[in-house]
């Protein structure tokens, strides 16, 4: 686990055919796999914990105007594509700003949390798996209790869920040494296994954006 908790190294993959860009997502019920409950150690659990309770608002600082500019065209891009998907405006806007500030704070692509949603909930936020994961990025209940305040239904909450679903893969990506491939399948409970991770890698090609 890293010291820090979250900043990690330049995320690396290993190169696979892309499969499908999305998933069936069948009505009550998340295409998600079931993320296994592992021991933690006490340092790794102080960490994760620190990391959940921060309850920071999804402001994004920047270190310069342009900075700001970019990201406000990234804003306008993103709500643009997922009008289709979620059509309230305030919504919309609301929900992009804590995807960029959740996966940031964790050292994550945008992107890639967008596609990691995609492929988890459709972006429901009250999508639940068959294996009982909850929420936009399909957070298994036992993560509440182990890191969290011990109340599974604030799983819903969509900052919560988007934090514990950041979080959570970059704790894998970090105990995977930086390979996105065997995080993803950790992520999933397919460790190993192509499937998962090639969906969440075509759906993230959805969601790049190259600043003009």
């Amino acid at each position: 686990m890293n010291p820090a908790g979250l900043a990690g190294p330049g995320l690396t993959r290993r190169q696979l055919a892309f499969g499908a860009a999305g998933a069936l997502v069948l009505p009550g019920a998340a295409h998600a796999g079931r993320q296994a409950e592992e021991p933690l150690a006490d340092s790794v659990r102080s960490v994760l914990s620190s990391a959940i309770a921060n309850n920071a608002p999804p402001k994004p600082s920047f270190d310069s105007v342009e900075a700001r500019i970019t990201y406000l065209k990234w804003l306008g891009e993103m709500s643009n594509r997922l009008k289709k998907r979620k059509a309230e405006h305030v919504t919309r806007i609301e929900f992009l700003e804590t995807v960029y500030y959740e996966a940031k704070r964790a050292g994550l692509e945008p992107a890639l949390l967008l596609g990691l949603i995609q492929v988890e909930s459709g972006f429901r936020k009250y999508a639940i798996s068959i294996a009982g994961a909850r929420g936009y990025t399909q957070v298994m209940p036992f993560w509440s209790r182990l890191i969290g305040d011990g109340e599974p239904a604030r799983l819903f909450h969509m900052q919560t869920n988007l934090r514990f679903g950041c979080v959570i893969l970059r704790h894998y990506l970090d105990r995977e040494r930086g390979d996105l491939y065997m995080a993803l399948g950790r992520y999933n409970g397919s460790r190993g296994k192509p499937e998962y991770p090639n969906l969440v890698f075509g759906a993230r090609r959805a969601w790049e954006y190259k600043p003009a």
